[in-house]
Parts: structure tokens; sequence; C-alpha cells
């Protein structure tokens, strides 16, 4: 790495930083990315893969979050098609749920005219059951359709980062901080750095070094009176065929009523999420509990009765942990998803937010870093256009090399590869333009990753350069033989490092992308008889609660209906 004075370094490699590093090098800052493990290992691989404005986060008053994430997600929709793709929600109602059918509807009328569209529609039972046959029909009293989207969190921050560094950036994985620098003020000057591939350490100048580093905000930059409560949320993945989905329906758990969801992704469907706090060790790969698992076991068979679904039907499972502030709330789902910045001379830390408002988080940042950067840097963010594509544009289907593959993949080899697609197809031998088993993926992306991707570890390239370890049985073991044809070449390594590498991915799939032991994983279907028991003998209640945000909910529709209006007549 050549010795220079950069403007801004900025730790870690997940959205966050990724999208604070784009924007830097957009207006022409030297900047520089160090991520101790592999790019998005952390929270931004392992998220619930959705591009949403937060449906939820209205019932805890937070508007402004929801607006801005609903704008940027229709920006990403519309600039990152066959990355950023549109998914119908349905949203179930049943007759045990806390939740009447006006305050769904409110919240939905507020959500759509938030983002000004009208997206939402309510479905009588039989209806709703078409667009969901399985559905459990007991107790249904119908349900919405709205709209929201979703993406592959890693290959997203992927793409800002080959973007970042097309407009000059510099980024370097398995690099950790070992400790930030000082001047005698106790300013921070720079940073002390590690490559953890060859050990070699070296001290680096900056403006500015930023903080991005997530849930380990604390362990870089502690906060007396500021904390990030690590939150666990864990999925499950089983195979389309045994939940057949078009969309995704989300709903009440039974247990606990939380909003839980299953919805298709990436040819499979996936089940989740769970948020509970975690007292793991952050540099150690989280994994799904057993208690998680019996949880989301209860949700997915309470929708479902019908498809007799056990752990054997389980292809996979991933947990991450979220950055979320502490504010010291019994509930974690309670706490705000919003992101936070603090500073001190030559520091910026920022943390939380939303994999959806990334861009919004780093113009924020970059605006809170102008007291510590030169004249001349200031100057160039203060040119930054907020209004400007968050996405360089990718090319169009019909701009693409001619190729023995239909629209829909040829859309996404555009969204996951921009302006690198047509190299990647003009690199590629026709046979290896297939996909891999019944997975969305082609052998020539593993090539491409493997010769373009700085993948240093065999997880890096099957867990995110795609996600062939999620997809597909035993994280793909049965297919290893075929991407070592294509992959060791490309990767540089011999015999003896390629089966080293599949000791480890395979351990460590196992450990933590596989179910936890069986006889540790208590069985749910007695805990859904047991709530379907307490329902019935409960008397019924009023959720006075629920109902005063529903008419808030309904007083802010009424304005949000007449500010769009006017926007449409104008």
């Amino acid at each position: 790495m050549k010795q220079q004075q950069w403007d801004l370094i900025i730790i870690g490699g997940g959205i966050t930083g990724a999208g604070i590093l784009r924007e830097a090098a957009r207006a022409g800052l030297r900047v520089l990315l160090l991520e101790q493990k592999d790019f998005a290992w952390g929270t931004s691989s392992r998220s619930s893969k959705l591009v949403h404005g937060g449906l939820r986060y209205l019932k805890e008053g937070q508007i402004g979050l929801t607006y801005a994430s609903v704008k940027e997600r229709q920006q990403l929709l519309n600039q990152a098609p066959g990355l950023v793709e549109p998914l119908g929600f349905l949203l179930a109602a049943y007759t045990s749920d806390k939740h009447g059918r006006w305050l769904y509807r409110a919240g939905l009328t507020v959500y759509d005219l938030l983002a000004l569209q009208w997206s939402h529609r309510y479905y009588d039972p039989r209806d709703f059951r078409m667009l969901a046959p399985h559905l459990a029909a007991e107790g249904l009293k119908g349900g919405f359709r709205y709209g929201d989207a979703q993406t592959d969190d890693a290959r997203l921050v992927l793409r800002v980062l080959e973007e970042a560094v097309a407009d000059g950036a510099e980024v370097r994985n398995y690099t950790a901080v070992t400790s930030l620098r000082r001047d005698d003020t106790g300013r921070v000057i720079g940073v002390t750095m590690r490559d953890e591939r060859d050990g070699h350490t070296d001290d680096l100048d900056a403006h500015l070094v930023v903080n991005a580093t997530g849930a380990w905000a604390d362990q870089l930059h502690p906060q007396e009176d500021v904390h990030i409560r690590p939150l666990r949320g864990s999925h499950l993945i089983f195979p389309d065929w045994r939940i057949p989905m078009a969309q995704a329906v989300t709903f009440l758990h039974p247990l606990d009523g939380r909003s839980v969801f299953i919805f298709p992704w990436e040819g499979v469907t996936l089940v989740g999420t769970t948020d509970v706090d975690y007292q793991g060790d952050l540099n150690q790969e989280p994994a799904i509990t057993p208690a998680e698992v019996t949880y989301l076991m209860a949700a997915v068979d309470s929708q479902f009765p019908g498809l007799n679904l056990t752990l054997d039907d389980v292809i996979s499972s991933f947990a991450g942990v979220r950055p979320v502030l502490g504010t010291g709330k019994a509930n974690p789902s309670d706490e705000s998803r919003d992101h936070v910045l603090w500073t001190e001379p030559g520091l910026l830390t920022v943390t939380g937010g939303k994999l959806t408002t990334y861009r919004l988080i780093a113009l924020d940042a970059l605006h809170s870093a102008a007291a510590d950067l030169p004249e001349t840097a200031v100057a160039a963010l203060h040119q930054l256009d907020e209004d400007a594509p968050m996405l360089s544009p990718a090319p169009a289907v019909s701009e693409l090399p001619p190729a023995p593959l239909d629209e829909t993949a040829l859309r996404r080899l555009a969204g996951w590869y921009g302006a690198k697609t047509a190299d990647l197809l003009q690199d590629t031998a026709p046979e290896e333009l297939r996909p891999v088993s019944n997975t969305p993926y082609l052998w020539a992306e593993l090539r491409w990753a493997a010769r373009h991707g700085q993948v240093v570890h065999l997880d890096d390239l099957l867990l995110r350069r795609v996600r062939l370890g999620l997809l597909l049985p035993e994280g793909g073991r049965r297919w290893l033989p075929k991407i070592q044809a294509i992959c060791q070449p490309e990767l540089g390594w011999d015999d003896a490092r390629w089966q080293a590498e599949v000791e480890r991915y395979l351990a460590l799939w196992q450990s933590h992308y596989g179910l936890p032991a069986r006889a540790l994983i208590a069985d749910w279907r007695p805990l859904l008889a047991d709530a379907q028991a307490a329902r019935l003998a409960a008397v019924p209640r009023s959720y006075p609660h629920y109902r005063t945000a529903g008419w808030l909910l309904l007083a802010a529709a009424a304005g949000l209906f007449f500010y769009w209006r006017s926007r449409r007549r104008r």
C-alpha cells in the first residue's frame, strides 16, 4: 500500500462503511477502507434481505425513519433492477390478533402515502387464501397485500465497494485496525493496521478516521452514555417446493405476538426473524440457537400446518448481529433502528441504521466530518448531490453481449455486476453460462469471483460472493469437486491449501449455517397447542394503546393524503 496522507480511513466493510466510501470517492477524496475480516462478513451479509420502509416502525411513531426508508427503497428499485427487486407482502389478519383490521389499514395507508403511491389492498379470507393457498384457514379474517422490496445484501455491499474503487478509492479485506494513532493532544491522526494474511503491520495517516464497525463500535470508541445493544436475528431456509411462495407473508407469531415473515428469495424460502440480545464474542460467527429454531418452526407450522414441515426440510440457517442503540427497553424489538453519530477530534463513529438507508447515513456522516477535513475536501463534499443516483448505471439487457441466457438471468447479472457485466460474459466459456444446480448462480460467476473478488477463504466465495452455501444442501459439499476445477487455478491455491480450505469451510458451515444438535431443539408443536388453548380460554380483551396508535396513524394518513394529492396536481 502506497504511503500517503488519506483524507478518510474508514474502518468496517459492511454497508455503512461501503456507503461512506462510495460518496467520499464520488467527491474525489483520498479514501481507504479497511475490513478486519471479509467484506460484508458481519450484519451486511446476514440481514433479512429486505429493502423496506419499516412498516412496523410506524407503530413506534418513527414516521421520519419510515419516510426516509420508503424514499430510498424506491430509488434502489429504480436504479438497481436485478439486484433490488419488488416483493409483494401479504399481511394476514386472524381473530386472535391484538391488532384490528382498521389499525392495519391505517398503518398501510400512512406507509403508502409516505412513498407517494397506493400499493395496498384488502382481501376477504377466500381471496386471501388464493394468494397463499397453503395458509392456515382457521380464524383467518382476511388480509392485506402491499409492496416492498428485497435484495442480496452482500452483493449490494460489493457493488457499492466496486463503484467506489472505480472512482479511485482503495479497499482491503482481512486487514485489522489494531489501534488508533493519536498526537500529543489526544487527537486521532491515523491507525495502525495488521494484514491478517501475512502479519505485516503499518502506520497510516489520515485527516479523519471513520469508525463504521457496526456492532463493534463500542470496542473501538467506547462511550460512557452511549452503548450498542447487539441483537441477534436468525433465519431458516427451506426448499421452495416445500413452502411454495409467490410473495411474502407476514403475521404475528402465535407465541409472543411479534411480527415474523416467510418469503421467497433466490429460489428458496426464507423464514425469519428472531430478535434477541446477543452475548457472544462478536469476532466469532453467530449461529442460530436451539430455542430460535423452535421459535421459527412454530411460526412456519402455525401458518402452514398442512405442509407437515420437519427439521429434515431445512436446508440451512444463518444468524446476524444487529448494531442497535441501547436505550434500556425491556423488549429488544422496541429499540430504535435509526443510526447515531458521535465524534471526538479526528474520529467519527457511525452505527445503527438500516440497510435501506445506507446512503443517507453516509451523507450524514460525511457532513459531520467537515470540521476535520482540509478545505479542498470540504468544498468537494459540499458539491455532493443528494439526489444523484445511489448506484452507477448498469447496462440494459439489450446492450449486453449475446449470451445463451434468458432476460431474467441477464437482468440479474446486470444488477449484480453493474458496468462489469459485459466483461463477465465475454470472459466466460459458453458451458459455464449454466446455473449451479437449481440456484440462480452461474458457474461463470464462481470463476469471476475467484479471479476478481479478493477471495481469501473458501467461505468468502461460497457464502458472500455467491450464496451457494445457503442455497445448497450441506453448503454445497456435493458440488465442491467442480468448484475446485474452476476456482482453484484462479485462486492460485495448491492441493494442500484447497483441502485445508474445504475442511475449514465444511466445519464452519456445520457449526454456524446448519442446525444445532437435534436433541437440543424442543418440539414446537406442544407449544403451539398450549398457545391455542390459552387463546380459546382467554376473555376477549381490548387494546386501548393500539386503538390510540390507530387514531394517530389515521390522523397522519389524512395529512399525508392531502399532501400526496397536492403533489400529484403539480
